[in-house]
């Protein structure tokens, strides 16, 4: 089954055996709502760490009972954020979330050398599924919010990211864009060589399991007939299930153009570590962070 709507990922977890979830820091009512919403739909099992007093009277406020989490009580958000990783790496949780702390706190637990995520060589990288009201499928993009300027091997990791993303959500060769200024090869924007190797390393063998163009330029990516005013020929035009973008402020402005602006959806995870870890702002709502909990059930 295609996933075509975000909602639809709850049913499909329905049938799926429960996964269990360590929020950091789970001390507000967004988190607390939407994890609760999770714990009562039947997908997932939830620990929150974070501190017991202000969960409890979150709780109470919300009218939830505390007793359908595990809470484990810590005094701060970077001994949350530690506790909730070792959590995960004792195998008594099988994805991670970020409650009300920042990503810089977050994340340094995640990539700790010692206590963290990460193996060795391994890319971060983030991941959005969102659901646009004005385009006629889902969209899966990275890297929105980790990686600043990504080079050609990140580029590399982020694409079949998005390519494993789409599969599980049971898209069987999803059409990757890989985006710049230009649908034609400038020798001098990077954005355009780099897109043009990564198009030939997927003809080669080298990225597996999709249909890759590039450059592409986002008016081609999303309008066919665009393209074939362009002159540009391929079933990705007009049709992509997933967006590689150049640099994080290219990537982050279509986010938020898409949430703030069009009033779309999104689940938000971060791959390349061990397990799933959900990265949705802490001003998400409460459906965008069930839907980021979903997302990271899915990939599980």
């Amino acid at each position: 089954m295609s996933i075509t709507k975000l909602e639809q990922m709850l049913d499909v977890l329905k049938e799926r055996p429960k996964k269990r979830m360590a929020a950091a820091w789970a001390n507000d009512s967004h988190t607390i709502v939407a994890s609760h919403e999770a714990v009562k739909i039947g997908i997932i099992d939830a620990i929150l760490v974070g501190d017991k007093a202000i969960i409890q009277k979150t709780c109470e406020e919300h009218n939830i009972d505390p007793k359908d989490f595990t809470i484990v009580h810590v005094d701060t958000d970077s001994k949350a954020a530690a506790k909730a990783v070792e959590i995960i790496n004792k195998g008594e949780a099988d994805f991670l979330m970020k409650g009300l702390i920042s990503s810089d706190k977050y994340m340094k637990a995640i990539l700790h050398k010692e206590t963290g995520l990460m193996n060795p060589g391994a890319v971060l990288s983030h991941v959005s599924v969102i659901e646009p009201p004005n385009y006629h499928k889902l969209i899966i993009v990275g890297d929105v919010a980790i990686i600043p300027l990504p080079d050609l091997s990140q580029k590399v990791a982020i694409t079949n990211y998005v390519i494993k993303t789409a599969q599980l959500l049971g898209i069987e060769t999803p059409k990757v864009a890989i985006l710049a200024i230009s649908e034609q090869v400038l020798p001098k924007i990077p954005s355009c060589v780099d897109a043009a190797i990564i198009v030939k390393m997927s003809q080669r063998g080298q990225i597996k399991g999709a249909m890759v163009e590039g450059p592409l330029a986002m008016d081609l990516v999303v309008d066919k007939e665009s393209a074939q005013i362009k002159g540009v020929t391929s079933p990705v035009c007009g049709d992509a299930d997933c967006i590689v973008f150049p640099n994080i402020e290219s990537g982050n402005v279509f986010y938020k153009t898409q949430t703030k602006m069009c009033g779309a959806e999104l689940g938000a995870i971060v791959m390349g570590a061990r397990v799933p870890c959900v990265l949705s702002s802490r001003g998400d709502s409460e459906k965008t962070k069930l839907f980021s909990i979903a997302l990271a059930a899915m990939l599980a």
